[in-house]
């Protein structure tokens, strides 16, 4: 690969890295033709953009965009490398799972996962990045909390947070929590009954 070839692919690259804030850095190696195929195609169909370079490249690119805040993908770039790129934050790790499911093996193997900002490396965290809930979900989520009664909308809310929400999410959480206090029902303080006025004196009667 010629000098120009290398910083064509590092533009493209830096462009789709710009793009998206969700990528998964995943190692293919041993998988078929067959199957490298099989998993583009359901890439595709799920509206995942799927790129197989180097890993040099790819490191270049990083560094390039900003050095320090993809500092903690660069370990995993080893081996043979196929990047996914995906506006749904969860959508490449259900692929993921699907296939190795149905090729009964454990490859693609996840390396590591930029998520709206938020790294996750190893394999051991792809069963929890099926689980990640997108913004609409949330939504959707909180709109129906918000027919029930307020206590019930913070519990499930300090859930979210409990578990480790992102950024987004905690916005999500602050402005339910707000709605939920403002529609809960206000009790009507008991209106004092003003004192009945005193009969005035009868006048004397007159000598």
């Amino acid at each position: 690969m010629t000098k120009d070839q290398k910083n064509e692919v590092i533009g493209l690259l830096k462009e789709k890295f710009s793009q998206y804030n969700n990528f998964y850095i995943t190692d293919t190696e041993s998988l078929s033709v067959a199957q490298i195929s099989n998993l583009r195609r359901t890439c595709f169909n799920k509206q995942v953009e799927m790129k197989v370079a180097k890993n040099t490249l790819i490191r270049k690119a990083l560094e390039n965009l900003d050095s320090e805040k993809y500092a903690g993908l660069y370990e995993s770039l080893n081996n043979v490398t196929a990047l996914m790129f995906s506006e749904n934050p969860k959508d490449p790790a259900v692929i993921l799972s699907a296939f190795r499911k149905e090729n009964n093996g454990d490859r693609p193997t996840l390396k590591a996962a930029f998520i709206n900002g938020d790294i996750f490396v190893g394999d051991e965290t792809l069963v929890a990045l099926t689980k990640i809930k997108t913004k609409n979900e949330l939504i959707g989520e909180v709109i129906g909390l918000l027919q029930s009664p307020a206590k019930r909308v913070i519990a499930a809310l300090l859930n979210h947070a409990e578990n480790g929400s992102s950024a987004t999410e905690k916005e999500v959480v602050a402005a339910a929590v707000e709605v939920a206090v403002e529609e809960a029902p206000v009790a009507e303080a008991p209106v004092a009954e003003a004192p009945a006025a005193e009969a005035a004196p009868e006048a004397a009667p007159e000598a």
